[in-house]
């Protein structure tokens, strides 16, 4: 096939530096960029850098650029560019206007380049999860046109409409099998599926949107994974009924997450049992069972606590898909074992990621959390030492000890055991209430070549 049409909900211009996590925007990079380190089920794989060695304490660690990598315009990938990249990316704002944290998980680290083709990093402490972090950045390189789109990878970019369209040609060997990609932004997800069916565009991408999803129906070809993406919300764990961790525990009991999944989320998700889903690292290990739907045990331990009922429960319209949908279902749960639930919305999705990363959560607030490392949401969220932008005050000694010598683990095997015995802990007392992991859908032409989703929803290139 020399030309693929793919139908996204945008196309966005790649940040210089900007980690993020959205699905369209992911898609681009995918095709133009490569990560540091590729990802694969939690743990570390060769891209840009082709191997790599550390100390037997996991404090220094010697990264190497693969052998001829080059950028688009031909320029070779050296040390230098990659510290430039990590620079940029301490000092990078989000999305939302929030501080990144990448300057704080390499705060006590030293970079440096002790040759063209060699980045080394030492840390004051075991570092095993610098692997996490450079999973996470893409190396670009600003054309001469001062944007930031010559890459490494399979494709580049000839063509850059921001909002509509984007042309890619292959870059030598790799890829989809096609010479030629066009990106194009549609924001509707029924008129992505419009045009699949009507052969304006050769895959369809997160039909998982559409309100009501297409059946899986031949002669299309589907494509479906489940996500990363954990669908939660956040208990207060400061203040008010979720301070005590049995009413925790009665909250994540009260919730038929097979009929949430089945009645709000149309089949396309996976019940969370924990703070993760099952493709990160220590969730292989953890052997936890689902969280047992039991609302005459919830009631019981509401009624045994004696403490607050009346709930305010906060909500965006989106983001994650269908939340307020997800939310009605949630609080009609959690008034059946006893509470008493007022609805918040808030319409600007940017400003209530602020609102929630300022604390302002009422006593619980849906959100998504989109990490692919284990060590990034229990850094960011769960960890009492850290208390980070979005910890809400969840506070285990026993967690904290365990989150510590994962931190000390250094080989594959030693990382997953150890973040399997941290996920166990939180799901004797957790931190949050735990709802699904959607489910990513897309659809292509029959005769489309090899494709697959990845656990973030993206094609997986070949």
């Amino acid at each position: 096939m020399s030309s693929l049409v793919i139908a996204l909900a945008k196309v966005e211009e790649p940040p210089a530096a900007r980690v993020t996590d959205d699905t369209s925007a992911l898609a681009l990079r995918r095709f133009v960029f490569e990560p540091l380190v590729a990802w694969d089920r939690g743990r570390a794989r060769p891209a840009l850098f082709s191997y790599w060695s550390h100390d037997a304490e996991g404090r220094r660690w010697r990264f190497a650029i693969r052998d001829g990598a080059a950028f688009h315009d031909g320029t070779p990938v050296e040390a230098g560019h990659v510290l430039d990249f990590v620079a940029a990316m301490q000092a990078s704002i989000d999305g939302f206007g929030m501080r990144s944290s990448y300057a704080r998980y390499l705060a006590r680290t030293r970079l440096t380049a002790p040759d063209a083709r060699t980045v080394l990093v030492e840390s004051e402490h075991p570092f095993a999860d610098i692997l996490d972090v450079f999973s996470e950045f893409q190396l670009p390189r600003l054309a001469p046109d001062g944007r930031a789109t010559l890459g490494t990878g399979p494709y580049r970019i000839v063509e850059l409409e921001p909002g509509v369209r984007a042309v890619l040609e292959a870059n030598g060997a790799g890829g989809m099998g096609a010479s030629r990609v066009v990106l194009e932004a549609v924001p509707d997800p029924a008129e992505r599926w419009d045009r699949l069916r009507s052969g304006r565009a050769d895959i369809a991408m997160q039909l998982d949107h559409m309100e009501e999803p297409p059946a899986r129906e031949a002669p299309w070809r589907w494509l479906a994974a489940t996500s990363t993406l954990s669908v939660m919300y956040y208990l207060n764990c400061a203040a008010g009924a979720f301070a005590a961790p049995e009413a925790r525990v009665a909250a994540n009991l009260a919730i038929d997450r097979e009929a949430l999944v089945r009645d709000v989320f149309r089949g396309l998700a996976v019940p969370s049992t924990t703070i993760v889903s099952p493709a990160h690292l220590g969730m292989a290990g953890s052997g936890l069972p689902p969280f047992a739907f039991d609302p005459d045990r919830a009631r019981r331990i509401v009624d045994a606590l004696g403490g607050p009922r009346d709930l305010l429960m906060r909500t965006p319209n989106f983001l994650p898909e269908r939340a307020p949908a997800i939310s009605r279902f949630v609080a009609d749960a959690l008034e059946r074992i006893g509470f008493r639930v007022a609805i918040e919305v808030e319409a600007d999705r940017p400003e209530y990621a602020r609102q929630v990363g300022r604390k302002r959560i009422g006593d619980l607030a849906i959100f998504d959390s989109s990490p692919n490392s284990t060590f990034r949401v229990l850094d960011d969220k769960i960890s009492s030492e850290k208390r980070a932008v979005w910890w809400q005050g969840y506070h285990d000694a026993r967690v904290q000890q365990l989150v510590a010598a994962a931190g000390e683990a250094v080989g594959d095997d030693a990382r997953e055991a150890a973040y399997a015995a941290c996920l166990r802990r939180l799901g004797e007392n957790p931190p949050w209430l735990y709802i699904a992991h959607p489910v990513a859908l897309a659809a292509a032409r029959p005769d489309a070549p090899g494709l697959a989703l990845d656990a973030r929803g993206t094609l997986a290139l070949d």
